[in-house]
């Protein structure tokens, strides 16, 4: 398999001189493309900031991260917009849909930001609620459906582009068993059959336990699973 993400000496410092805080210390990690790693670690151990940083949500103090071969250091922030756009999914554990929208809207919103006729972006649309099992709430509000349905409709916009790789934070630590368990097997059906590589951060350790790798983390160091 070839690598997705590789991860070199990367540090992530908050704040400066006597306040200075270290939330990643000297971190190193390659993902190949079509894995499932779980990045686990009690609250406070880097697991959520090593994420934010793996999507270019945030960046680093230093140290390098590489998507498909490309040095996030060596790119622009429309690039690093384009290509969030295009190739990352996220998942959180708060839904972040606009409530008054429909289900549909709210999952096409992603095509719509990268200038995507209408008519493709519904067609699509609806293919990526099919995919979830929600095709039928399609003209729905978003505020009329049950937490795993949210759940379900946030999957669906991450997929909406193709994405090669979904990030998923807590993805299921606003549900209930049952309902969690149907949003794991949704995760892991993506990442088997469309071999999108998944990345997991949680403190769920069953859920952790479901993917091929885990990375424990611990006080900004990973401590179990670098490669």
């Amino acid at each position: 398999m070839d690598s997705v993400v590789g991860v070199k000496n990367l540090n992530k410092i908050y704040g400066k001189s006597d306040s200075a805080f270290a939330a990643l210390k000297d971190i190193n990690i390659d993902i190949k493309h079509g894995e499932s790693v779980a990045i686990v670690g009690k609250s406070g151990s880097g697991k959520s900031t090593l994420m934010h940083l793996l999507a270019l949500l945030d960046s680093p103090t230093d140290g390098e991260i590489i998507i498909n071969g490309k040095k996030s250091s060596k790119l622009s922030r429309r690039e690093k917009d384009i290509l969030r756009n295009k190739q990352f999914g996220f998942v959180f554990q708060q839904f972040f849909l606009n409530a008054n929208n429909t289900v549909l809207d709210n999952v096409i919103l992603p095509l719509k930001i990268a200038g995507i006729g209408r008519r493709e972006r519904n067609s699509r649309g609806l293919q990526a609620l099919n995919d979830v099992e929600l095709g039928s709430k399609a003209n729905n509000k978003a505020n009329n459906l049950s937490g795993g349905e949210k759940q379900r409709v946030v999957i669906a916009r991450a997929l909406i582009n193709n994405p090669s790789i979904i990030f998923a934070d807590e993805p299921t630590g606003n549900l209930d068993s049952v309902t969690g368990e149907k949003i794991e097997e949704i995760l892991f059906s993506l990442n088997k059959t469309k071999n999108i590589t998944l990345i997991i951060v949680t403190h769920d350790h069953e859920l952790a336990g479901r993917c091929g790798r885990q990375i424990r983390m611990k006080d900004g160091m990973i401590v179990e699973g670098e490669k």
